[in-house]
Order: C-alpha cells, then sequence, then structure tokens
C-alpha cells in the first residue's frame, strides 16, 4: 500500500505526510512542473513532477495508482478513474469517493461548468476548515488502518 497525493492545490500535504511517517508508509506527491518545490521531504516521501500541460498529473497518478493505494484529490473526474481500479479514494474535506456519489458529484461538476459556460457565475469552494482537517486527518487513519488488516 502507497499513498498518492494530487499535490498541485492539495491543502493537506502536511496530514499525509505526518501520519504516514508515523505508519512507515511510502508517499508519492505528483505535480505538474509549474508547482516544482526543492523543499526538502523525508525519506518517505516522493515528488514527481510532470509537464503543466492539462490532466497530466492526473495521467499519471492513474498510471501508478494499484488496488491497495489511497490516492487523496479533490478532483472527482480522477477519482472517477481510480475507483474502478479499487483504489480507495479521499477528498481532502473528509470524505471518501465511492461507487454511490461519484455519479452525483461528477454532475454537479458538469451542471457548474454548463452555467459559467452560458455567462452565470458559480460559487467557489468554501475554504478549509479546522474541522474539515480534522475529518480529514480521522478519515485518513482509519482508512490507512482498515486497509492494513485487510
Amino acid at each position: 500500500m502507497k499513498v498518492l497525493v494530487d499535490a498541485d492545490a492539495c491543502p493537506v500535504k502536511d496530514i499525509v505526510i505526518d501520519v504516514t511517517a508515523r505508519k512507515s508508509l511510502p508517499v508519492v506527491l505528483v505535480s505538474s512542473l509549474s508547482h516544482y518545490s526543492s523543499k526538502d521531504l523525508p525519506a518517505h516521501v516522493e515528488s514527481i513532477y510532470v509537464e503543466a500541460g492539462p490532466d497530466a498529473a492526473d495521467f499519471r497518478i492513474v498510471k501508478l495508482a494499484e488496488s491497495e493505494d489511497i490516492v487523496v484529490t479533490q478532483d472527482y473526474g480522477l477519482a472517477s478513474l481510480l475507483l474502478p481500479k479499487g483504489c480507495t479514494v479521499l477528498h481532502h474535506k473528509g470524505f471518501t469517493y465511492t461507487s454511490d456519489n461519484i455519479g452525483y458529484l461528477l454532475e454537479t461538476r458538469y451542471m457548474g461548468a454548463m452555467i459559467r459556460k452560458g455567462g452565470g457565475r458559480t460559487k467557489g469552494p468554501k475554504p478549509l476548515s479546522k474541522e474539515d482537517r480534522k475529518a480529514f486527518s480521522e478519515l485518513f487513519l482509519q482508512k490507512i488502518e482498515q486497509l492494513a488488516m485487510e
């Protein structure tokens, strides 16, 4: 089991790195070159940089992901590609993508895009709260422990 992170705009990378260090799990941060960082990372964390093209990071994550892996992303489209592979896919707001909720999430994303395409406006996501960070942290730890027992 490893943890893959869609790292370009992931606000919970610190939680992932801290929890996985305690659990001795490898982490792969996948980012576009436009988000390059020379920051030192712990030994259990690998950074992979991809070209800045559309969905390049997503395609690399899909290629790297295996059924026992946990993936952290806010991208509904990427989540929809990972679920059939048997990955556990988590959103940073503290919920798990499932075959039961992915259709609704993709539909709401599509509807928002159509409203914006027609000149309308939609609200953006709310800022990540302390409660969101706590919910993610608890869910992340729960999923790690659950997968370790399987």
